[in-house]
């Protein structure tokens, strides 16, 4: 009788060893993966279940052990609620707020500025770069009037969303695709300039397509705040005359790469857009125009100027004859 108590006694002690054991390396293996590191976007596929789930984050470096993050699952509930998508995590975190955050459906978003006086491409290409895309061929696919055209109140272009797209600094979600994104930048300039302005572009004379097509002109001409409704005045001024208007950045727009510096034969490039051939505003925008360029364009300054030269620091010359204008040239370049 003693022998066998004795025998109950070191089971049941080795029975406790064991269990103090496990739930020692179980507590274990859920604190942080590491002291210290930075954190990182993960994406949570769609149909991963808890086991692919928890391969990912160990092979990530985020948990210390996929085991026992499956077994924290299911002691907690959180098996049945972990959410697909984009999660922001970091190996400081520990396994149960990783799952925590997972389950809450809290996914990353990306700041992104996009600049004023970007095309299309461009801003294609700083969205790709930010993973935010899948490639900037995709984003090209879906800048055009269809993806929007039940999503805003506005007039639509032909063709593509060129000038459409409004800078500004942007969160976006990694999950919501190059459809949504352009669909948050046309309805930004919707909200911006298109509707707060109505009457005024009603009014104004131009189609809001030519409005915009001017503004982005402002846009690549333009380097201070202060001379964008002028530099509209100048173009509206010989718009109004049916003088061309002979503006460099038409040109780099129809050219197939930009080059820091035009010859006379880039001059006569044989494109709708080149306003040294063509009379008239572009058939549409060659950049993204900002706030001050659009109201701009829809306020142009009252002058006489129909010339205007750049100093080295970005400012102008404005002229009213082409006498004048030639002086100012040569001015500037014996300064």
């Amino acid at each position: 009788m003693r022998k066998s108590l004795v025998i109950i006694a070191i089971v049941v002690a080795l029975v406790g060893v064991t269990v103090g054991v496990g739930v020692g390396w179980y507590r274990e293996m859920l604190r942080p993966a590491a002291p210290s590191g930075d954190t990182r976007i993960v994406h949570i596929v769609e149909g991963s279940g808890s086991a692919g789930i928890a391969e990912l984050l160990e092979a990530e470096g985020l948990i210390r052990d996929a085991r026992a993050f499956r077994v924290m699952l299911g002691l907690t509930g959180l098996r049945d609620r972990l959410r697909a998508g984009h999660y922001e995590l970091a190996p400081t975190m520990g396994a149960r707020a990783i799952a925590e955050k997972i389950a809450s459906g809290e996914i990353a978003t990306r700041r992104i500025t996009i600049p004023e006086g970007l095309r299309l491409e461009q801003i294609a290409a700083r969205l790709a770069e930010a993973e935010l895309v899948a490639s900037a061929g995709e984003f090209l696919a879906a800048a055009v009037p269809a993806t929007v055209a039940d999503a805003v109140e506005m007039p639509l272009p032909q063709g593509t969303l060129e000038g459409y797209l409004f800078p500004e600094t942007y969160d976006f979600t990694y999950d919501g695709g190059a459809d949504a994104i352009v669909v948050r930048m046309v309805r930004e300039l919707q909200s911006r300039f298109v509707t707060p302005n109505r009457e005024a572009i009603a009014a104004r004379g131009l189609s809001l397509h030519e409005i915009i097509t001017l503004a982005s002109l402002v846009e690549r001409e333009a380097r201070v705040d202060r001379e964008r409704a002028l530099i509209a005045g100048v173009i509206q001024n010989r718009l109004d005359r049916g003088m061309r208007l002979q503006i460099d950045a038409t040109v780099q727009y129809a050219l197939p790469e930009h080059k820091p510096r035009l010859t006379f034969e880039d001059l006569r490039v044989q494109s709708p857009y080149n306003t040294y051939l063509h009379a008239g505003l572009p058939p549409g925008p060659i950049a993204a125009p900002g706030l001050p360029s659009l109201m701009a364009a829809l306020q142009p300054a009252q002058t006489e100027a129909l010339f205007y030269v750049a100093r080295p620091d970005g400012t102008h010359v404005f002229t009213h004859t082409y006498e004048e204008h030639l002086r100012a040239i040569d001015q500037i370049r014996g300064g």
